[in-house]
């Protein structure tokens, strides 16, 4: 007789979603309206982004394509010369406004969404040796983090830009702009994680699971990766959720001030800059559009993180 299978039941795709559905966090996000309003914005704005080639009538960055007798049109007005029509209207070069957000959210959100990875990258690495060590090397970096804190985190993103800037050389400007600009502002927001994976990792190295692999003889990096950063995790994906915000605004302002994205690569940020010089001859589209779509960017996935940090902390439920 053939012996009887001991392998356990695979499990369909469709009994994981049913899993994942009924969950406690996806239960919260059912009965949050603002949170899938929020979600929903922040799905809107990414999928834009990603799909801009494919999504935008034209693209912003071919001179070719453009028309500056399509200068200045308003929203849904036929243009004076051409007859076009645009959506959002056209800015000063007869770019159409809703290609160059589509487009500028790309580089908003790629800066931001390596801004934060950078960031957290550096955090919990450092945070993890400081707890897990202790003595030393826990007072070194904790100091490194309280003395970058002292300053607020855009002037340090500025410095750092400056000096990279400074140092590179002036024909690489315009190219490495983007990674020098991740590079600043990843470097200005890592003492946030670094202080509450260390204050986590302080609890965690004393409970039982940490001094068992520790009796088995397990290296202390392999304890610190496969034992202690899985329950660092809850509280580091909240403060990245609200900090994507945060890099994303970070980013929208030093390009404003015209030290981070150039022109010939706009994001939100570059864009606000250029449409404030035409508000007051009554161009109000070229910066309104731009600005509101920040401004759902931000607040929506200030929201989600603000949902996240609820759902994940098990006393409110």
């Amino acid at each position: 007789m053939r012996e009887a299978s001991t392998a356990l039941p695979k499990v369909s795709l469709r009994q994981k979603l049913h899993k994942i559905w009924d969950s406690d966090i996806a239960y919260s996000f059912r009965q949050s309206p603002v949170t899938m309003a929020a979600g929903l914005v922040v799905i809107l704005i990414f999928v834009g982004a990603l799909l801009a080639p494919l999504l935008a009538p034209q693209d912003p960055f071919n001179p070719a394509g453009l028309n500056l007798m399509d200068g200045k049109t308003p929203p849904l007005t036929a243009n004076e010369f051409t007859q076009n029509v645009y959506l959002l209207g056209t800015d000063d070069q007869g770019r159409d406004v809703l290609s160059t957000i589509l487009y500028g959210s790309r580089a908003s959100l790629l800066v931001g969404f390596a801004a934060v990875g950078l960031a957290m990258l550096i955090g919990v690495t450092l945070g993890l040796i400081a707890g897990y060590r202790g003595g030393i090397v826990d007072s070194i970096i904790m100091r490194i983090a309280d003395i970058q804190l002292t300053f607020p985190s855009i002037l340090v993103a500025m410095m750092i830009f400056g000096v990279f800037r400074g140092v590179l050389p002036v024909q690489s400007h315009a190219t490495l702009a983007v990674p020098v600009l991740i590079l600043a502002i990843g470097l200005s927001d890592w003492p946030q994680y670094a202080r509450t994976v260390r204050g986590v990792t302080l609890v965690e190295r004393n409970k039982e699971y940490v001094q068992a692999a520790r009796v088995i003889g397990l290296a202390p990096l392999t304890i610190m990766i496969r034992h202690v950063l899985p329950n660092v995790l809850g509280p580091v994906l909240v403060i990245g959720t609200l900090g994507l915000a945060l890099a994303i605004i970070a980013e929208a302002t030093l390009s404003y001030l015209g030290v981070g994205v150039p022109p010939t690569q706009p994001s939100l940020g570059t864009l606000i800059r250029i449409g404030q010089e035409y508000i007051a001859s009554g161009e109000w589209w070229i910066l309104l559009f731009p600005s509101l779509t920040l401004l759902a960017l931000a607040l929506s996935v200030n929201l989600l993180g603000d949902w996240l940090r609820d759902a994940l902390n098990p006393k409110l439920r």
